[in-house]
């Protein structure tokens, strides 16, 4: 995990070169934070782990993918217009399933706008845990406790998240907290399970231990933090995937630029994952769905930034985006708001993610 003194060490060395440049500089920093928070962005990842042939029995051959839409974080305050169009224009996806992974809410009077944005995607099958910010209002922080690491107390004013939590499952949402569910979704066959907020010891997986159903076309695990002592539990019981939030990608983060993989933009040589910037087009045998609100132009590298901090147990090289934990894929959303007592985004853009599952190599001769 990359906090503590290191992570920063590496914070006051950015902090002590602004106050060189002057108050000028800083105020660019501060203004860069700021816009960032409106830069949304719609990452899309391939995966392959469907068994050969399952998307011929469900009908989806032609297509030649699943759909999930992971959204994390929306941190919602009224009035934030721009983030709640955004979020509606997801719906041109046309997802096959929708997972959120919590942290909804940043004030108390929120909730008609969470679900003011989420209503065209609660019209498609969807699963969802909560983090601590869906159950307590944001408090003022001290930024040296985040920078060294430190956790605060789920604490303070009790949000309505009971009323969110019934219109989630009143428009058919599976809440996955600390239970285990299994359902079809345009044809495949959905096992999946979720605990409570991990970062606070909210979880008790022991109520969701065991393998998933076999007969499954893809198993999927819930948890709003990437703690590892959960990971490794899902990974052990024999999950596919799980889904997290909670990093906020860093959210103050340093310059680093990734490199596109040599020989081929959308394919790691080992891992078959693409991850492609959106507001981007998909390459060119996925068919376009998407709305002139969500396509762009297509970019083979994406800039992103170094954490600090990760904010929970996970390292720093695993803060966003998809990556192994062991036999088990792990997606960590950037998410798409912040505190609202801590309005600031540098290197590490607002975004959900489309991941779309397809099925892995047919073994010659099988």
């Amino acid at each position: 995990m990359d906090t503590g003194k290191s992570g920063l060490n590496r914070a006051l060395s950015v902090l002590g070169v602004s106050a060189g440049l002057g108050v000028g500089a800083g105020a660019a920093v501060i203004g860069h934070g700021l816009a960032e928070l409106r830069r949304f962005t719609l990452h899309t990842v391939e995966l392959p782990v469907l068994q050969p042939g399952t998307l011929a029995r469900a009908g989806r051959e032609d297509e030649g993918f699943f759909t999930v839409l992971h959204l994390s974080d929306l941190h919602m305050i009224p009035g934030q217009r721009a983030k709640q169009q955004w979020v509606q224009s997801l719906a041109e996806c046309e997802p096959d399933l929708v997972v959120n992974t919590g942290d909804n809410l940043s004030d108390a009077h929120a909730v008609p706008e969470v679900l003011r944005a989420l209503d065209p995607l609660l019209n498609t099958p969807g699963l969802f845990v909560f983090g601590t910010n869906d159950y307590f209002g944001p408090s003022p922080v001290n930024p040296a406790n985040y920078l060294l690491g430190k956790k605060r107390k789920a604490r303070g004013v009790e949000l309505p998240w009971k009323g969110m939590r019934a219109a989630f499952v009143e428009r058919g949402w599976r809440d996955c907290t600390h239970q285990r569910h299994e359902f079809s979704a345009n044809g495949l066959r959905v096992a999946a399970a979720g605990v409570d907020d991990p970062h606070h010891n909210y979880d008790d997986y022991g109520s969701i231990a065991g393998a998933p159903n076999a007969q499954a076309d893809i198993s999927i695990g819930l948890t709003h933090s990437p703690e590892p002592r959960v990971l490794e539990r899902f990974e052990a019981d024999g999950y596919q995937l799980t889904l997290s939030g909670h990093t906020h990608g860093g959210q103050l983060c340093l310059p680093r630029v990734r490199v596109p993989w040599p020989g081929n933009s959308r394919f790691s040589s080992d891992s078959r994952v693409s991850d492609v910037l959106a507001h981007a087009s998909v390459p060119e045998e996925i068919p376009n769905r998407w709305g002139s609100g969500v396509a762009g132009s297509l970019s083979a590298a994406q800039p992103t930034g170094h954490a600090l901090v990760t904010n929970c147990g996970i390292d720093a090289a695993r803060v966003s985006g998809m990556h192994r934990f062991g036999a088990l894929w792990m997606h960590v959303s950037n998410g798409l708001g912040t505190s609202k007592f801590v309005p600031q985004r540098i290197m590490s853009k607002p975004s959900a993610t489309r991941i779309l599952l397809t099925e892995t190599p047919r073994v010659s001769g099988a």
